[in-house]
C-alpha cells in the first residue's frame, strides 16, 4: 500500500469516528414514554332510542293560486266617454256596487225623444180604437159599408202596433241610459283595471276584471301515482312564502293527465283568511291517511356529505357514524325508513360539535348537558 492511499484511510477514519460516537450515544439515550392517560371527554350528551308513532301520510304537490272564478266586467254600451272611473285594482267591492259612468247625455236625450213618440203613438192608437167603435156602430145600421169596417179595423191594429214599438223603443233608449253606469255583479275585489277617464270605449271592451267573492284555490300538481290515493275533501296542508301553513279542502280532481309532466291537477279550496295573491307559486301535501313509523327527533339527525346520519355511543364512549334513510318530517319527529332498530341508542344533542372518534360523556339528565357545556 503506498503513503498516499494509507493517508486517504486514515483521515477518512477520523472523519467518521464522531458520527459513529453519536449513533451510539443516541441509542443509549432513554426512549420517552408514551401517554397512557385516557383522553378526557370532549362532550356531555345525551341518548335516545326511536319510537314507533301515527304520522300522516302526505302525497306532495306544487302549484299556483288562481281566482275560483274571475268574471271580466266590459262597456255594454258602444262609442260612449267614460268620464268616472271609482275604483282601483285591489279595492274590495259589493254586489251592484258602482264602479265607473259613461256620458249619458245623448242618451238620456233620445230616451226623452223615445217617450215623446210613445205619448204621439198612444194618442193615434186611442183614436184609432174610437174611430173603430163607431164603425161598428154604424156597420149595425148599415151606414157604412164592411169594406169601411175592416179599414178601421186595421187602422186600429196599425195604431197598436206602432204603440208597441214607440215601447220597445223606449226601453231600449231606459236600457242604454243603464248601461252607462259600470256595476259590480258580486262581491269580490277588483283584480284588473283597464278603464281610463276620457277614452270612446266600444262595446264589449273589458274596463274591469273581478274576483268573484275573493275566493281563491290552489291549482296543484300531483304526481300520476299517486292520484289513485287522492279524494274529494281531503285536507290539504300549504306553506306559503312567510312559512305559515294553510289549511285547504280538496274540492275537485282533474279528469285527465298531462302527457308532458305525467301528473294531475287537483283544485284545493283556500280560506278567505289566507291573505293570498292570485298567481303566488306554493308548496304543499294532501293528507290520505295515517301510517304507524319509527322516528327520532330532529335534533338526533345530522347530514352530512348530502347523507343523514346518526351518532351512536360505541365502546370506551367513542362516538361513531350510522348512515340512515328517512321519510317525512313532522313537527319535531322524522320518520326513520332503514339503518336503525328501535333498540339502538342515538346522541340527540351537539351533533354539529361532534366527529367519528370523539369520546364523550352520556348523562340521562338534559340539565346536565347545559350544566356542562356552560362549564366549558
Amino acid at each position: 500500500m503506498s503513503a498516499i492511499t494509507q493517508r486517504k484511510t486514515i483521515l477518512a477514519a477520523v472523519i467518521m469516528l464522531p458520527l459513529v460516537l453519536v449513533l451510539v450515544l443516541l441509542m443509549q439515550a432513554p426512549q420517552p414514554q408514551a401517554d397512557e392517560s385516557p383522553a378526557a371527554p370532549l362532550l356531555t350528551v345525551v341518548t335516545t332510542q326511536a319510537r314507533s308513532e301515527q304520522l300522516p301520510l302526505q302525497v306532495p304537490a306544487t302549484g299556483n293560486v288562481h281566482a275560483w272564478q274571475e268574471a271580466s266586467i266590459g262597456a255594454e254600451s258602444d262609442g260612449l266617454t267614460l268620464i268616472e272611473v271609482l275604483v282601483d285594482v285591489g279595492d274590495k267591492v259589493k254586489r251592484g256596487q258602482l264602479l265607473a259612468r259613461f256620458n249619458s247625455d245623448i242618451i238620456a236625450a233620445e230616451l226623452e225623444e223615445a217617450r215623446a213618440s210613445v205619448a204621439q203613438a198612444t194618442a193615434a192608437a186611442e183614436e184609432a180604437e174610437l174611430n173603430f167603435s163607431r164603425a161598428k156602430t154604424l156597420a149595425i145600421s148599415r151606414a157604412i159599408s164592411t169594406q169601411q169596417l175592416d179599414q178601421t179595423r186595421i187602422a186600429t191594429m196599425t195604431a197598436k202596433a206602432q204603440l208597441d214599438a214607440a215601447h220597445a223603443f223606449e226601453k231600449k233608449q231606459r236600457l242604454r241610459l243603464k248601461q252607462t253606469r259600470v256595476h259590480a255583479p258580486s262581491d269580490g275585489i277588483i283584480s284588473a283595471r283597464s278603464a281610463t277617464i276620457g277614452t270612446v270605449v266600444p262595446s264589449a271592451q273589458e274596463l274591469f276584471r273581478l274576483i268573484e267573492n275573493g275566493r281563491l284555490e290552489w291549482r296543484a300538481q300531483v304526481s300520476m301515482s299517486d292520484i289513485e290515493k287522492l279524494a274529494e275533501g281531503q285536507n290539504a296542508v300549504i306553506t306559503n312564502q312567510q312559512q305559515a301553513l294553510i289549511r285547504g279542502s280538496l274540492r275537485r280532481l282533474a279528469p285527465t293527465i298531462d302527457t308532458n309532466t305525467h301528473s294531475g291537477l287537483v283544485y284545493i279550496d283556500l280560506p278567505a283568511s289566507a291573505n293570498l295573491r292570485a298567481g303566488t307559486f306554493m308548496r304543499g301535501y294532501i293528507e290520505v291517511g295515517d301510517t304507524t313509523s319509527l322516528t327520532l327527533p330532529q335534533s338526533a339527525v345530522i347530514l352530512r356529505d348530502g347523507f343523514h346520519y346518526v351518532m351512536q355511543v360505541g365502546a370506551q364512549s367513542v362516538v361513531s357514524l350510522k348512515k340512515i334513510v328517512i321519510g317525512r318530517q313532522v313537527n319535531d319527529r322524522v320518520e326513520i325508513i332503514t339503518g336503525l332498530s328501535p333498540a339502538e341508542n342515538v346522541i340527540t344533542s351537539g351533533l354539529s360539535f361532534l366527529s367519528a372518534g370523539d369520546k364523550v360523556r352520556v348523562v340521562d339528565n338534559p340539565l346536565s348537558v347545559t350544566a356542562s357545556i356552560e362549564e366549558q
